[in-house]
């Protein structure tokens, strides 16, 4: 299978239209359709429902999107790696980051190595465990920065110096802003937005010990994959988001605030690579400077 016909497949996915995408890819419609059906022949199955107004994918058009989407990335970051073999002619570097105030010690490590690498270049993908740790598994990454608890043994981990400080993001005129912290009693009761990593965790919960239940007895009105939008309803009065400190503006001008859990509850925060995993010249020298800076 070539990558010129994933490309035109992803250009029709995403334009919706064979000739929309005829537009972007320079070809005349009649070689685009015909490539488009050799490509579904030679996977024995449908992957675009051709209507009258757009285009649609099928079920497996869906998945076939999710890897063709992979692939493409892959092959690029492939290519980049091998075109770019003198750190002083640059080099990119591909890192996945669960929500943490502590990204900021990769920043800092970035911003030491541009002194002497002003070419290298930095590509940041937010996410929750799972999607970081299914991109490190394709290979579509070299780092991630994940949050306990998950599973260690695939994974080389450099705990980073920092740890967050769990809590509840509430409006300023909710009641609770005059409490120092948040108890336990406190929470049970809240109409709450959870994270949707949390929710699967289950018995691996943080909170469970932490709230001596299960964490799924709370009443949860929502759940999130990433704080943003979650602080929006927050801020509309949705309820209260438990989520990490500093991940979201609270200061005078913002309508939201942070309250601590008390008993405090922490989380620690690992830079993490793959086991015997090959690095590009870039990836090598930034680990090199996070070791140097952060641990052995």
């Amino acid at each position: 299978m070539e990558l010129r016909l994933l490309r035109y497949f992803l250009a029709v996915a995403k334009e919706q239209s064979i000739t929309g995408a005829t537009e972007i890819l320079h070809v005349t419609q009649p070689t685009l359709s015909r490539q488009l059906s050799e490509l579904e022949t030679e996977l024995g199955t449908k992957l675009l429902i051709r209507g009258k107004r757009r285009v649609t994918l099928t079920e497996k058009g869906l998945l076939f999107r999710q890897r063709a989407e992979e692939i493409l990335s892959l092959t690029e970051k492939t290519e980049q790696e091998i075109k770019t073999p003198d750190l002083f002619a640059g080099g990119a570097i591909y890192i996945g980051c669960a929500e943490s105030d502590n990204i900021r010690f990769l920043a800092q490590t970035a911003k030491d190595l541009q002194q002497d690498y002003q070419n290298l270049r930095y590509h940041l993908s937010s996410g929750n465990a799972a999607d970081v740790q299914l991109r490190l598994e394709k290979g579509l990454l070299d780092f991630g920065v994940l949050m306990d608890p998950f599973d260690k043994r695939s994974y080389n981990c450099l705990p980073l110096p920092g740890v967050d400080t769990w809590g509840l993001l509430m409006r300023k005129d909710s009641l609770l802003t005059t409490h120092a912290h948040i108890t336990r009693e406190e929470l049970k009761n809240l109409p709450l937005l959870v994270s949707e990593q949390d929710l699967a965790a289950g018995n691996d919960s943080p909170y469970n010990a932490w709230l001596h239940q299960s964490f799924t007895d709370l009443n949860i009105v929502a759940t999130y994959n990433l704080i943003f939008n979650a602080a929006l309803m927050v801020r509309e009065g949705m309820g209260y988001a438990l989520t990490l400190d500093k991940l979201v503006s609270t200061g005078p001008d913002s309508a939201l605030c942070f309250k601590p859990l008390f008993p405090q509850l922490e989380a620690h925060i690992y830079f993490v690579w793959r086991k015997y995993q090959i690095f590009s010249p870039a990836a090598k020298l930034f680990l090199e400077h996070m070791r140097q800076k952060y641990g052995a």
